[in-house]
């Protein structure tokens, strides 16, 4: 008989105890070992049965031990310390309270979160990222306050049929059972928000809050008596359900989130945020809440668009259009239409937003309503999570901003980062702090790096791979007994793997542009690698495909199938349910990390930097953050096959080359020991990968180039724009229209040049002047700029450089002369043309409003080559 509810009753701690409570509910202990020490020592046993989840200890242990605790002065003396440090650590400056004026507060916004295994609302790459985020944020200091949604099942639990495969499971969570507590009213009520929804529904949710050392995490929860039965289960599971369930349940995290913001800052006191992050597009509805807001304070919409878009930061971490929520616009409308319409906000000005460029039928109809259109209309500074994945994002989005280079398309990049306490192993973190302590500190003198004993590195790699070696064991028998196969069969688990071998980690998520099966190309040479008795190499994998990913499934199976022959099931494993928890193991004990995705299909992948940081060397094709980081000796770079237009012909190709990689220089190098049996040209690359990689992986680098680079900016914007009853928005939101209006009478009348003669040499400079007709604007509206340089075989301007026209006095006509000079600072072909832009102190970029005007002929570029 199957219970009707599932709660936790949580134990009582003796008055003594009461400041294991707030340890508990601080999520900080799980990246801050000496917590977890003592949660350990309140009943070990305990401890490794519960999975190292604090709130199930304090379940599960018996009241005895804990009158036992209560009298135990020692524990109690690490029990007073340990609470004084998170005091300590909540209230002390940090590096962001020594800004001058960053935001009072970030609102961020996630559809997960991978804080810690004890916590599973997450399913993958940009879950984690975004716990991270947070947990960098939390020692740095920055405000942020995190929202997301309370999955009652989570993501899904992973384990293989007999077949091998994938099956799925969804564990009831309760969130009495979790690190959460509920935010109430002064009266002691939950805090509720509501939305509305078509036919006179309502959708309500409670508000869980995760407190993430110094963050506040918002997690919004719609199992509520108050919901009929299909608003209960809005939240009922993570990536789940049809297209109406998506758009609810990316309805609930922005417009619910904001409104649970506001709630939060009532009751707590907490600053409002003055920047809001939207991390990828399905939190893109923050933005329309917003603007609800204020079009209900007596802004227009265009004054209100300003308001947000100034105060907004958006980051899109996908390079490929099917990553991308698309929903038919019809049902937006239905949504913020009919019954359900908000008065101040038009539904059409709504799915304008959300319009593909190209997705407009013959009557103007736009048929798609695409999350992360919307989400950059309504964002005035876009960022991709990589240098190369902002050129691809680029690139996606171009026809945003028609007749704008490419390079001129304002989506910019910031590189993500791991947060270290979280990733790497403690006896790296260990030996760190005791030789390198600035590095720990301070984050600072990675070049001593090199001073670390290579006998002490070699040691700590073995007790890493020792420790993965044993737990491995352990998840593969167990995986095989779910599976069917009996005790008696399954002797030969406790040799699988080898403490002492070439250990190659690949886990990640499976769409099939990361290749989970690249490595099974040409199996015998695989098995060769594997088998090979001097230089054998052994591969661990894990990765979960979407529930709905039939073709996923079916790549695991592959690698399950290949894993299970007799003869290698020693030398390469699959372990289901891949997690946090199954992930720290892997990125600490693997010597070296292999990604062969599809370039340029990585947006960014971060598996590689938590490897790095434990020691490990990568092995992965050039995409993603390898891209820009590998240097030719902090590891190995696959090559790959571009141009090869045969899909199958390219991973051939690439597989071959991987296969090179490892037998000639990967596995090489590990076994080549010197007498004193250690890898010494293996540790010069371990050493120069932690001292190379190490400032750039972190993700208090990634959050200090958003404090820089987007929030303050984005702050000082917004203060602009809303100051004086948000006059500038007002009086910016009416430039913006004026010059839209008016942008049909701008026009390159000509172009002349002077002061090369007939022969341009280099170094020469060169006379221009544009006149142009400036219609019912000003010089001031306007940038005239001259682009030139290199040009390419059909007279295109290749990577060309802008010089900014000085403008003259316009006369009767209306046309204004713009005059400047070019440098001839190349030899070869070279070229230049005029453009003219709308130009305000309050744009982000030129390409801002998507207007420019070049000339009409084809001769308004002039073409030479210089000597």
């Amino acid at each position: 008989m199957r219970a009707i509810r599932r709660f936790t009753v949580r134990t009582v701690l003796p008055a003594e105890l009461a400041p294991l409570g707030e340890l508990v509910q601080n999520l900080r202990w799980s990246w801050h070992p000496e917590t977890m020490d003592l949660f350990a020592d309140v009943d070990p046993d305990v401890w490794e049965r519960v999975g190292h989840d604090p709130v199930a200890l304090l379940g599960a242990v018996a009241a005895d031990r804990l009158r036992e605790l209560a009298r135990d002065r020692r524990f109690l003396r690490r029990l007073a310390d340990a609470a004084d440090d998170l005091r300590e650590y909540m209230t002390a400056p940090r590096w962001y309270q020594t800004l001058p004026s960053g935001p009072a507060a970030i609102g961020y916004f996630s559809p997960e979160y991978g804080i810690a295994a004890a916590l599973p609302q997450y399913s993958g790459g940009l879950g984690i990222l975004a716990g991270d985020h947070l947990k960098a944020a939390s020692d740095l200091g920055v405000p942020i306050l995190g929202v997301g949604l309370l999955y009652r099942h989570g993501y899904f639990s992973q384990s293989l049929s007999p077949e091998g495969w994938q099956q799925e499971h969804y564990p009831s969570l309760d969130p009495g059972g979790l690190p959460l507590s509920l935010l109430k009213e002064e009266d002691g009520t939950p805090s509720r928000i509501r939305i509305g929804l078509p036919g006179g529904r309502t959708l309500h949710a409670q508000i869980w809050v995760a407190q993430v050392g110094r963050i506040p995490l918002l997690l919004l929860d719609s199992d509520v008596a108050d919901n009929d039965t299909a608003a209960r289960d809005v939240t009922d599971r993570l990536y789940g359900g049809g297209g109406d369930h998506r758009l609810m349940q990316e309805l609930l995290l922005g417009i619910g989130g904001v409104r649970a913001l506001r709630a939060y800052c009532r009751i707590t006191g907490h600053a409002e945020p003055e920047v809001f992050h939207t991390n990828e597009g399905h939190a893109g509805f923050l933005g329309l809440e917003r603007i609800r807001e204020l079009t209900e304070a007596r802004l227009s919409f265009d004054e209100a668009l300003e308001a947000v878009r100034a105060g907004t930061v958006f980051t899109t971490h996908t390079p490929v259009p099917a990553g991308i929520d698309r929903f038919p616009a019809e049902m937006i409308g239905r949504q913020f239409g009919g019954d359900n319409a908000w008065p101040t906000v038009d539904v059409d000005r709504i799915l304008e937003l959300g319009a593909e460029p190209e997705a407009a039928d013959g009557d103007g109809e736009k048929a798609v309503f695409n999350m992360a259109v919307m989400g950059m209309r309504l964002a005035q500074r876009v960022n991709g999570v990589s240098v190369l994945h902002g050129e691809v994002s680029r690139e996606m989005f171009q026809g945003l901003w028609p007749g704008f280079d490419l390079s001129e398309v304002p989506i910019g990049s910031i590189t993500n980062g791991v947060h270290a306490p979280t990733w790497v192993g403690r006896e790296v973190m260990e030996l760190a702090g005791k030789e390198l302590p600035t590095l720990v500190d301070r984050t600072q003198g990675w070049d001593s790096v090199q001073k670390l004993s290579e006998g002490d590195i070699w040691t700590i790699r073995g007790q890493l791979r020792g420790r993965l070696v044993e737990d491995a064991r352990k998840r593969l028998r167990r995986s095989w007994r779910e599976r069917g196969a009996s005790e008696a069969e399954l002797g030969w688990t406790d040799e699988a793997l080898d403490p002492g071998v070439l250990t190659i980690g690949f886990a990640r998520r499976v769409p099939s542009y990361k290749r989970l099966t690249l490595m099974l190309s040409d199996p015998d040479r695989l098995r060769d690698l594997l088998l090979d008795p001097e230089k054998p190499v052994q591969i661990l994998i894990a990765g979960k495909a979407h529930p709905a990913d039939e073709g996923g499934k079916k790549l695991i199976q592959q690698i399950v199938k290949f894993a299970d022959m007799e003869d290698v099931r020693h030398r390469i494993v699959f372990l289901p349910d891949y997690d946090m928890a199954l992930g720290q193991l892997l990125v600490q004990g693997c010597d070296v990390w292999m990604n062969n995705p599809l370039r340029p299909l990585e947006a960014c992948g971060t598996s590689g930097m938590k490897a790095a940081l434990n020691g490990g060397l990568n092995l992965s094709i050039r995409d993603g953050w390898w891209d820009e980081w590998y240097d030719g000796t902090n590891g190995w770079a696959i090559p790959t096959a571009d141009g090869v237009t045969d899909p199958d012909r390219r991973d051939e190709l690439e597989a071959a080359a991987l296969y090179d990689l490892i037998e000639r220089e990967v596995a090489d190098r590990f076994y080549d020991r010197a007498a004193d049996g250690l890898p010494r040209r293996w540790l010069e690359m371990v050493k120069h990968t932690l001292s190379s990689l190490g400032p750039k992986v972190l993700a208090g680098r990634m959050l200090r180039d958003y404090v820089i680079e987007l929030y303050a900016p984005a702050a000082d914007s917004a203060r602009t724009l809303s100051a004086d009853h948000y006059h500038g928005a007002k009086s910016f939101a009416a430039w913006k229209l004026r010059v839209s209006q008016a942008w049909p009478g701008i026009r390159v009348e000509h172009v002349e040049t002077s002061g090369i003669g007939d022969t341009p040499e280099l170094g020469a400079t060169m006379e221009i002047t544009a006149t142009i007709a400036l219609g019912d604007l000003s010089p001031e509206d306007i940038h005239v700029q001259s682009g030139y340089g290199r040009v390419g075989p059909h007279d295109e301007l290749i990577d060309p450089t802008y010089v900014t026209l000085t403008a003259g006095p316009p006369g009767d006509d209306g046309r204004a002369p713009f005059t400047g000079t070019i440098p001839l600072d190349r030899t070869g072909a070279f070229g230049y043309s005029v453009r003219v832009v709308p130009h305000h102190p309050l744009m982000a970029s030129p390409a801002e409003l998507g207007l420019i005007t070049v000339p009409e002929e084809p001769a308004g570029m002039t073409n030479g080559t210089l000597r």
